[in-house]
Protein backbone atom coordinates (compact mmCIF):
# COMPACT_ATOMS: atom_id res chain seq x y z
CA UNK A 1 0.00 0.00 0.00
CA UNK A 2 1.43 3.55 -1.05
CA UNK A 3 -0.02 6.90 1.18
CA UNK A 4 1.06 10.01 0.01
CA UNK A 5 2.42 10.86 3.18
CA UNK A 6 4.35 8.47 4.93
CA UNK A 7 5.28 10.16 8.10
CA UNK A 8 2.03 10.90 9.06
CA UNK A 9 0.88 6.50 8.51
CA UNK A 10 4.25 5.88 10.87
CA UNK A 11 2.71 8.60 13.65
CA UNK A 12 -0.72 7.18 13.16
CA UNK A 13 0.28 3.31 13.87
CA UNK A 14 2.09 4.66 16.69
CA UNK A 15 -0.85 6.17 18.39
CA UNK A 16 -3.12 3.58 17.53
CA UNK A 17 -1.40 1.11 18.76
CA UNK A 18 -0.76 2.74 22.23
CA UNK A 19 -4.53 3.58 22.54
CA UNK A 20 -4.80 -0.20 22.17
CA UNK A 21 -1.72 -0.87 24.48
CA UNK A 22 0.40 -3.13 21.96
CA UNK A 23 3.59 -3.49 23.13
CA UNK A 24 4.80 -2.83 19.80
CA UNK A 25 4.17 -1.59 16.15
CA UNK A 26 5.69 -2.54 12.66
CA UNK A 27 6.29 0.20 10.36
CA UNK A 28 7.78 0.00 6.61
CA UNK A 29 11.17 1.22 6.73
CA UNK A 30 13.03 4.14 5.45
CA UNK A 31 15.93 6.14 6.66
CA UNK A 32 13.82 8.85 7.58
CA UNK A 33 11.40 6.92 9.83
CA UNK A 34 14.44 4.72 11.12
CA UNK A 35 15.89 8.53 12.30
CA UNK A 36 12.24 9.84 13.92
CA UNK A 37 12.76 6.58 15.49
CA UNK A 38 15.86 7.04 16.79
CA UNK A 39 15.16 10.62 18.00
CA UNK A 40 12.09 8.78 20.18
CA UNK A 41 14.27 6.10 21.76
CA UNK A 42 17.15 9.02 22.80
CA UNK A 43 14.08 11.13 24.34
CA UNK A 44 12.35 8.26 26.14
CA UNK A 45 9.27 8.56 24.69
CA UNK A 46 9.67 4.13 23.67
CA UNK A 47 11.49 1.50 24.73
CA UNK A 48 13.32 0.40 21.64
CA UNK A 49 13.77 -0.14 18.04
CA UNK A 50 14.61 -2.37 15.73
CA UNK A 51 15.22 -2.47 11.75
CA UNK A 52 13.84 -6.22 10.28
CA UNK A 53 14.38 -8.01 6.98
CA UNK A 54 11.12 -9.58 6.49
CA UNK A 55 10.95 -11.48 3.11
CA UNK A 56 10.97 -8.48 -0.06
CA UNK A 57 10.36 -5.77 2.19
CA UNK A 58 12.14 -3.95 5.27
CA UNK A 59 10.10 -2.92 8.34
CA UNK A 60 10.35 -1.22 11.52
CA UNK A 61 9.53 -2.91 14.86
CA UNK A 62 8.49 -0.01 17.82
CA UNK A 63 8.33 -1.27 20.83
CA UNK A 64 6.18 0.98 22.96
CA UNK A 65 7.09 2.21 26.79
CA UNK A 66 4.47 2.54 29.11
CA UNK A 67 4.15 4.09 32.73
CA UNK A 68 3.88 1.41 35.29
CA UNK A 69 -0.03 2.51 35.54
CA UNK A 70 -0.31 1.24 31.98
CA UNK A 71 -0.39 4.23 30.50
CA UNK A 72 1.42 5.61 26.96
CA UNK A 73 4.00 7.66 28.03
CA UNK A 74 3.10 9.55 24.43
CA UNK A 75 0.19 11.70 25.41
CA UNK A 76 0.16 13.31 22.15
CA UNK A 77 1.75 12.48 18.73
CA UNK A 78 1.00 14.72 15.76
CA UNK A 79 2.49 15.66 12.11
CA UNK A 80 3.13 19.09 11.77
CA UNK A 81 4.65 19.61 8.39
CA UNK A 82 2.61 18.22 5.36
CA UNK A 83 2.77 17.47 1.41
CA UNK A 84 0.50 19.91 0.72
CA UNK A 85 1.33 22.61 3.88
CA UNK A 86 5.14 22.16 4.25
CA UNK A 87 6.36 24.34 7.32
CA UNK A 88 9.48 25.55 7.64
CA UNK A 89 11.48 27.34 10.40
CA UNK A 90 14.64 29.44 11.00
CA UNK A 91 16.79 28.58 14.01
CA UNK A 92 15.10 31.39 16.28
CA UNK A 93 11.86 30.28 14.86
CA UNK A 94 11.36 26.92 16.58
CA UNK A 95 8.64 26.55 18.88
CA UNK A 96 8.61 25.00 22.44
CA UNK A 97 5.90 22.10 23.01
CA UNK A 98 4.35 22.87 26.31
CA UNK A 99 6.74 24.86 27.60
CA UNK A 100 9.78 22.39 26.61
CA UNK A 101 8.00 19.46 28.13
CA UNK A 102 7.78 17.93 24.52
CA UNK A 103 9.71 17.80 21.83
CA UNK A 104 9.72 18.96 17.64
CA UNK A 105 11.65 16.77 15.16
CA UNK A 106 13.27 18.75 12.34
CA UNK A 107 14.69 17.58 9.11
CA UNK A 108 18.03 20.06 8.78
CA UNK A 109 20.95 20.35 6.48
CA UNK A 110 22.48 18.53 9.09
CA UNK A 111 20.09 15.33 9.60
CA UNK A 112 16.88 14.89 11.55
CA UNK A 113 17.16 15.98 15.20
CA UNK A 114 15.15 17.29 18.09
CA UNK A 115 14.40 20.96 17.86
CA UNK A 116 16.42 21.87 20.68
CA UNK A 117 19.30 20.51 19.48
CA UNK A 118 18.86 22.31 16.11
CA UNK A 119 18.26 25.46 18.56
CA UNK A 120 21.52 24.58 20.13
CA UNK A 121 23.12 24.28 16.66
CA UNK A 122 21.32 27.11 15.35
CA UNK A 123 19.75 25.49 12.30
CA UNK A 124 16.43 25.69 11.00
CA UNK A 125 14.49 23.01 8.87
CA UNK A 126 10.99 21.43 8.28
CA UNK A 127 9.19 20.96 11.23
CA UNK A 128 7.63 17.21 10.89
CA UNK A 129 6.36 16.67 13.91
CA UNK A 130 5.47 17.13 17.46
CA UNK A 131 5.16 15.29 20.11
CA UNK A 132 4.54 15.25 24.35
Amino acid sequence: MTTSDPIADMLTRIRNAMLVRHSKVDVPASKLKADIARILKEEGYILNYKIADDGPSRTIKIYLKYTPANQPVISRIERISRPGCRVYVGARGIPKVLGGLGINILTTPQGVMTGRAARRAGLGGEVLCRIW
